[in-house]
């Protein structure tokens, strides 16, 4: 005789109670150094965005951190004709699309040569690219100022027919710098993925190109929107290597468009926050749109199952 329970004692196993955690001191410690870390990080951006809607009259009598007696939008609209806004944005998406895509695709490239491919040294490789992340950018200022003015270009490619005050010259210059840690990241992404799903397609007689853009890439999406969001937002706030390695000023970023509101003798520094704030918006704009694929990527290898 077998006995059962009845339906109403039998256990709910779809349902999981969700786990309650003991408040310790230590985690609470925790989420008060991260809310001030997070306040740190965000008061000089509210700071800016209050500045920027206030009259730089008001402030200067009665300072940055009073209240305010009237709010406007009139610095916005100034710092936006004033500055030339449109043209500089122009500029910073011929260098930084371009640039973006080719570092991207170079390195998952070369991260599937070195996490599937079984090209000799491979190891080898990987810590050079991952080296080079070390060296500082400023210690080569000199020799790629020289070795830019050297090198020949077309007249319908730059203006000096030659890589210095050229698109091309900083499109270069980032898709070097930033190379080597896509790479790191990518190849240590592609470890993670199942050998076996490469195998069988190399059993089926897919191609190395099949492996890789048919196969491999699809499931490297989210450390590739990871990526884009992080490079993207590096490449857009340079402003050594525009300013170095170009001397015409309607081909600078829109880093350097906020010089357009400085004036000789006096500055406006609300009008000038008003600009940052409209500087800082695109990237501010591409991290909203992809910040799930973002987090996801971050958050890639954290877990198991």
């Amino acid at each position: 005789m077998t006995l059962t329970a009845p339906p109403e004692a039998r256990p709910d196993r779809g349902r999981a109670e969700p786990v309650r955690r003991p408040l310790r001191p230590l985690r609470i410690l925790l989420h008060v150094f991260l809310a001030l870390v997070a306040l740190g990080w965000l008061l000089p951006l509210a700071l800016a965005v209050y500045a920027s809607l206030r009259p730089y009259d008001e402030t200067a009598r009665l300072g940055y951190f009073s209240l305010p007696e009237q709010l406007t939008l009139d610095y916005y609209g100034r710092a936006w004709s004033q500055a030339e806004l449109p043209h500089y944005y122009l500029n910073t998406l011929i260098i930084v699309l371009p640039a973006l895509v080719l570092t991207l695709f170079l390195a998952s490239f070369v991260a599937f040569a070195i996490a599937r491919a079984r090209v000799p040294g491979r190891k080898t490789l990987l810590i050079v690219f991952t080296a080079g992340n070390l060296l500082p950018p400023q210690v080569l200022i000199t020799p790629l100022y020289s070795l830019y003015t050297l090198v020949p270009l077309p007249a319908w490619l730059s203006d000096s027919q030659s890589l210095y005050d050229s698109y091309l010259g900083l499109i270069l210059i980032h898709l070097a710098f930033q190379f080597g840690f896509c790479v790191f990241v990518i190849a240590n992404f592609m470890r993670t993925i199942p050998e076996e799903i490469t195998e069988a397609a190399l059993v089926d007689g897919a191609s190395v190109w099949r492996r890789y853009y048919q196969l491999t890439l699809p499931l490297c999406r989210p450390v590739l929107a990871a990526l884009a969001t992080l490079q993207f937002t590096w490449m857009y706030n340079d402003f050594l290597w525009a300013l170095v390695l170009m001397s015409s000023g309607d081909k600078l970023p829109v880093t350097s468009a906020l010089n357009n509101l400085r004036g000789q003798f006096f500055t406006d520094y609300n009008l000038l926050a008003a600009g940052s704030v409209l500087v800082a918006l695109p990237t501010l704009i591409v991290f909203q749109l992809l910040h799930k694929q973002f987090v996801a990527g971050l958050t890639l290898g954290s877990t198991k199952g």
